[in-house]
């Protein structure tokens, strides 16, 4: 039995530069003069939960969970006014198919582990037609690190693989999953990546 696991933003939904750009509106909406790294790739844990720590431990702020519940639902609002009024995030081409092909087949099992919140891991998942797979799902709400996040959506899988693949769009993702063991297939252009899935037979 094989396992494959994918991230969301930028390998399964083309999705990325919005959710980052609404990410960071979010949280200058609570700190409007809040210092942010210039790139995810400067921060040791690239997730929505291991992000923010890290914004408020450069800004010597102290993290407080209402403050921390404030922006998550502040993000939301920003997403979901990002779907109604543009429409769903549109899939990396062949991406759905994919995932029916993988699920179709009697040798593998799929898990989506992302770095973002789980309550906007679910609604770009349901409104861009994945949700219908009923995948197990690992977000940022489950662990902060990019590593544990993939180990608890492969434990949802819950049984022992000949092999173990990851497809991510980040040196994040390139990084955690080399860092597991794992096979690693690069998405997008950013990592010289697939930019489309059609075709596409090798796991």
């Amino acid at each position: 039995m094989h396992a494959v696991v994918f991230d969301i933003d930028g390998t399964l939904l083309q999705s990325a530069g919005e959710d980052d750009d609404m990410y960071k509106d979010a949280v200058r909406s609570v700190y409007p003069d809040v210092y942010i790294r210039p790139a995810l790739s400067d921060y040791d844990h690239v997730s929505d939960t291991g992000i923010l720590s890290q914004i408020f431990t450069d800004n010597s702020i102290h993290e407080d969970s209402k403050i921390v519940s404030s922006i998550k639902a502040t993000f939301m609002e920003l997403l979901t006014q990002h779907i109604e009024g543009q429409g769903p995030f549109p899939e990396i081409p062949g991406a759905k198919e994919m995932l029916a092909r993988l699920i179709r087949s009697p040798d593998h099992v799929v898990a989506i582990a992302t770095g973002g919140w789980r309550e906007s891991a679910h609604l770009k998942l349901n409104t861009g037609g994945f949700g219908e797979f009923g995948c197990p799902v690992a977000t940022s709400d489950d662990a902060p690190d990019r590593k544990d996040i993939m180990k608890i959506a492969l434990a949802q899988l819950g049984q022992s693989f000949s092999s173990i693949t990851y497809y991510g769009d980040g040196t994040w993702d390139r990084d955690a999953t080399y860092a597991l063991g794992w096979n690693f297939v690069p998405v997008g252009p950013a990592l010289g990546g697939i930019e489309s899935y059609v075709d596409l037979h090798d796991v």
